[in-house]
């Protein structure tokens, strides 16, 4: 009788091991894959559709999906690492699934008023798509980034901003110090 048991239960936990091996589940990184591949799709329409000649960025020999338009190219070769303190103002846009800009969901100015306070960021602890975007400019400098939703804010919505999961950004940035 208990070998009967054993037999059944080597039988059963076969046959779980069998079905679980059928069913094929999408990974994470399968998945940040597959919208990285329709975020740029969205970019490079939005760009068509506008005229707009943007670089892509290239982190180490890899695409990144991130594409930059220099406004200002600012002072000299400017140094940035992690650590790199950046005193900014921008805005921030939706792009919509049309490849249309929509209003803006992100300022570093107050709403309606006018301030010459610009905040400050350590380069390494704002969003991927700023640490790989901004350093294209120099002090001084000028950038309108086209950010996939990978390296603006994921699979995660955003509700203070008004940021739905998976948007695609566009930030224009006015750099006016960096401090190492």
């Amino acid at each position: 009788m208990r070998q009967q048991m054993y037999r059944l239960l080597l039988v059963v936990l076969a046959a779980m091991g069998f079905l679980s091996a059928c069913t094929k589940a999408n990974s994470s990184a399968d998945i940040v894959a597959a919208q990285l591949v329709k975020d740029k799709q969205l970019i490079n329409k939005y760009l068509t559709d506008k005229g707009i000649t943007a670089s892509e960025v290239d982190s180490v020999g890899f695409p990144t999906g991130i594409y930059y338009k220099v406004d200002s190219a600012g002072i000299g070769n400017t140094l940035y690492t992690s650590s790199t303190t950046v005193t900014v103002s921008f805005t921030g846009w939706l792009m919509t699934t049309n490849a249309t800009q929509g209003a803006a969901v992100a300022s570093s100015d107050q709403a309606g008023q006018s301030t010459q306070f610009h905040p400050s960021f350590v380069l390494g602890s704002v969003i991927r798509g700023w640490q790989l975007g901004i350093p294209q400019v120099g002090a001084g400098g000028a950038v309108t980034l086209y950010l996939p939703s990978k390296y603006a804010y994921g699979p995660f919505d955003q509700p203070a901003l008004g940021i739905p999961a998976n948007s695609v950004m566009i930030f224009h940035i006015i750099v006016y110090n960096v401090t190492n």
